[in-house]
């Protein structure tokens, strides 16, 4: 009896706290205050938005396509940011590569397969630090690591990377962004229902059966959102290529191949916004950095835009089935 006593004065409680008509201002103040962060924040991107489009688009008005075209060079009338472009392109197709497969294998391995046990928390604990870690130390690591140790000259005349080349880039930006497509994956599969894995493995599959036809495919629209936050951040990221040798001036690939140039000098988008914003020359200040931060901004975009296609498209698949 004093248990139902208990019960039905919580009870009573509980539809009295949902009946009354009073008005929650503490609550209604921080929607206000939360309001007034998101429109303050809005505001600073539209007018820095504003700005670089109004000093920029002069620049693609006046030169058209020959602005993405062209090279870098000293005069401002042939400076050019095609390859950056390039640079940025090849950076990105290496994190896909080397990146993405990696994490999302270590990640399914960690939530699918190993064991709860103070090893693989301590493994867990450490990637998520690692996500917090600057990028000028990725810089550093990949410094060490891709141009100076894997750089070396061997015996037959060249290092695996080639020292300051877009191949050491490419690899120390898919190190900085491991991290983030581990943790995103893993919370994706996470996401996944536990009862499709038991259902799974009670009609007789196996576990390799069960991550590859039940996991997978429902927590690809949760991968593929990582990997367009990864997508992002790997262009975007200037200070690890300053430190593993991004040409800033000059830029010249000759008559060289492919290979060649992929063991070479190389530049990106970033390095080439860092470099003219910093020009004792107005225009490259004030005209040609705002035009290829635009051009850095499409790219952005269209990569992101691919990805997102990719994930609504699973998401349709799934909800097909």
């Amino acid at each position: 009896m004093t248990t139902l006593s208990a019960a039905g004065t919580v009870s009573g409680s509980i539809d009295r706290s949902l009946q009354r008509h009073g008005r929650d201002w503490k609550g209604d103040a921080f929607m206000v205050a939360l309001l007034g962060a998101l429109l303050t924040a809005l505001a600073f991107l539209v007018v820095l938005l504003g700005t670089i489009m109004s000093d920029g688009l002069g620049v693609y008005t006046d030169r058209g396509a020959s602005f993405l075209t062209s090279g870098l060079s000293r005069s401002v009338d042939k400076a050019g940011i095609w390859q950056g472009i390039r640079g940025s392109l090849i950076i990105t197709a290496i994190v896909a590569v080397v990146a993405f497969p990696l994490g999302i294998a270590t990640a399914v391995y960690l939530e699918e397969y190993a064991t709860d046990n103070r090893f693989t928390r301590f493994v867990s604990l450490n990637i998520r630090n690692l996500a917090g870690v600057p990028s000028v130390v990725y810089g550093l690591l990949g410094f060490s690591l891709f141009v100076k140790f894997l750089g070396n000259d061997l015996t037959d005349g060249g290092g695996l990377t080639g020292g300051r080349s877009v191949i050491s880039a490419g690899l120390t930006m898919a190190v900085l962004v491991l991290p983030l497509v581990i943790i995103t994956t893993t919370e994706a599969l996470r996401a996944v229902p536990q009862t499709l894995r038991e259902g799974a493995i009670g009609i007789g599959a196996t576990r390799w059966d069960t991550v590859r036809t039940m996991v997978l495919p429902n927590a690809s629209p949760g991968i593929l959102t990582g990997i367009v936050l990864t997508i992002s951040r790997a262009i975007g990221e200037t200070a690890p290529l300053l430190l593993v040798g991004g040409v800033t001036g000059f830029l010249s690939s000759g008559n060289q191949s492919m290979f060649e140039q992929l063991r070479g000098g190389f530049t990106a988008l970033p390095l080439i916004v860092f470099r003219w914003s910093k020009e004792p020359k107005a225009d490259f200040r004030e005209a040609l950095a705002p035009a290829a931060i635009i051009a850095l901004l499409i790219v952005t975009l269209a990569c992101n835009t691919i990805a997102i296609v990719l994930r609504n498209r699973f998401e349709r698949r799934q909800q097909r089935v």
